[in-house]
């Protein structure tokens, strides 16, 4: 059965608004390939910016753009390597890295997914519906810009204490923002704000990404296939793929995990939160500084049944290493512990959530006790450059960073513990899954059907989630079609 049902009429005015705007789509084949890219869009991109205004850089939603700001073309997949001299773990560590996609985040291509298909089939008007993205900042950043590219209004929604960069950039971007009380846990109050719109306001489609099943699905049918083929380029013969390991936040980077346990069946599959907000490890709750990982609950698209692990990551762990990765006291210590100098001067690779999917790569490795011959795969989904403010506010509160500060940090990360970890076994899954009720049911009423279903039929209804990609290219295809021939 097709997971999409088109409404002929509107999407025939979406695509005469696209051809009106010269806006043509990429299909999900040519993301994880963009050879396949047609020559005339990739000599267009040779003038444009990575993150400027242009409908064209819906074809740079791809892990494999050529490193530089403006006119790059592609190449492989973007990722990093972390060895044992860096993280005190004998595993191989293979890092995703999300900085040069267009607003310079990986979640640009969930938002993708979960607007496109529904221009494509007529589910969304651009012409009179606004775009509402409730997150807990890239995800509403990704969704505003892509909605600019195809030039319909966009409302951003994001916790108010979220890093000063991020709303900088919105201002520019999306149509409206609304800062809703608190930081990356209050989540509800998200939510809340999207029932008061409901409530007030016959004009928007909201883009729940704790809801939307285009989050995973993409990540299932792009970020995965980018994992497989640097892992292939990257593993040497003889080596294996242990498993993936990605925080909770939405749940949508785990799509990606999803495809790797698919494709290394024995493979496991790790999820991340912060210590300080345990919601799956311990049914906790609080606040913390992991900017990005929304939580205090289950999301919706999170496939418990398929997650193998909990680990608790400490939000003062990734704060430290922050600054231990940025400041040159930092970076000249990491050298003399022998990491090279080359890689030193990537580590702004990593965010503050980055640094924390490494913090927990890191103690799944030991947990498993993981040799060098073993590999596991994790995202940096952002980059120092949505965080440079964070760097300058721990230097106000702490002081400058210095020798001694550098010490003890490399004693942190090369001495990170296997605490706060949870090998799921089957009660336990279901424990986690079941906590969706709460959220799901009783406060956004979804059917409860359905959540049985994500478990009691498990393989179909994920599989209907996930794989279609195929489906959806086809449907790309018709779409662009249409909009090339005017009918």
């Amino acid at each position: 059965m097709s997971r999409f049902t088109v409404d002929a009429l509107q999407r025939d005015q979406n695509a005469a608004w696209c051809r009106e705007r010269g806006i043509r789509i990429p299909t999900l084949a040519q993301m994880r390939d963009p050879a396949t890219m047609p020559e005339a869009v990739v000599n267009e991109l040779a003038d444009i910016g990575l993150w400027d205004v242009h409908p064209r850089n819906l074809f740079r939603i791809t892990w494999k753009n050529e490193p530089v700001a403006r006119g790059g073309s592609f190449g492989d997949v973007n990722h990093v390597v972390m060895p044992p001299a860096l993280t005190g773990c004998r595993a191989n560590i293979l890092a995703l890295c999300g900085k040069w996609f267009p607003t310079g985040a990986h979640k640009v291509g969930a938002t993708f997914g979960c607007l496109v298909p529904k221009l494509i089939t007529g589910a969304f008007n651009p012409e009179t519906t606004r775009a509402v993205w409730p997150s807990t900042g890239n995800y509403c950043r990704g969704g505003a810009y892509v909605s600019k590219l195809l030039d319909c209004a966009s409302i951003a929604i994001l916790p108010e204490n979220m890093s000063r960069e991020r709303f900088a950039w919105l201002e520019n971007i999306a149509g409206e923002v609304i800062a809703t009380p608190g930081c990356e846990s209050n989540v509800k109050e998200i939510f809340d704000a999207c029932w008061e719109l409901r409530r007030t306001r016959d004009d928007i489609h909201i883009f729940n990404q704790f809801r939307e099943l285009g989050n995973p699905m993409w990540h299932y049918q792009v970020t995965g296939a980018a994992a497989l083929e640097a892992l292939e380029r990257a593993m040497p013969q003889g080596h294996r793929f242990v498993g993936s390991v990605f925080s909770s936040g939405s749940a949508g980077t785990l799509g990606a995990g999803y495809r790797l346990k698919k494709h290394f069946p024995r493979a496991k599959l790790a999820v991340s939160e912060a210590l300080q907000c345990p919601t799956l490890l311990y049914n906790g709750h609080g606040d913390h500084r992991i900017e990005g990982i929304g939580d205090k609950h289950v999301p919706w698209i999170h496939d418990v049944h398929n997650t193998d692990m909990i680990i608790g990551v400490d939000d003062e762990d990734a704060m430290r290493l922050l600054r231990f990765f940025n400041e040159p006291e930092g970076r000249k210590r990491l050298i003399a512990a022998g990491v090279p100098e080359e890689l030193t001067e990537r580590l702004d690779l990593m965010g503050i959530s980055c640094i924390a999917n490494l913090v927990a790569a890191i103690k799944m490795a030991r947990y498993y006790e993981l040799t060098e011959r073993d590999w596991l795969v994790t995202v940096f989904t952002d980059s120092l450059d949505l965080y440079a403010s964070r760097l300058d506010e721990l230097t106000e509160q702490r002081g400058p960073y210095h020798e001694g500060q550098a010490w003890r940090d490399l004693e942190l990360l090369q001495g990170l513990d296997v605490e706060h970890v949870l090998e799921l076994r089957y009660p336990d899954r279901k424990r986690v899954h079941n906590l969706k009720y709460f959220t799901w049911i009783e406060q956004q009423q979804r059917d409860v059907a359905e959540l049985e279903a994500q478990w009691s039929d498990h393989e179909n209804y994920w599989s209907k989630a996930l794989e279609c990609g195929d489906e959806l290219d086809n449907l790309i295809q018709d779409f662009n079609e249409r909009i090339q021939s005017g009918s």
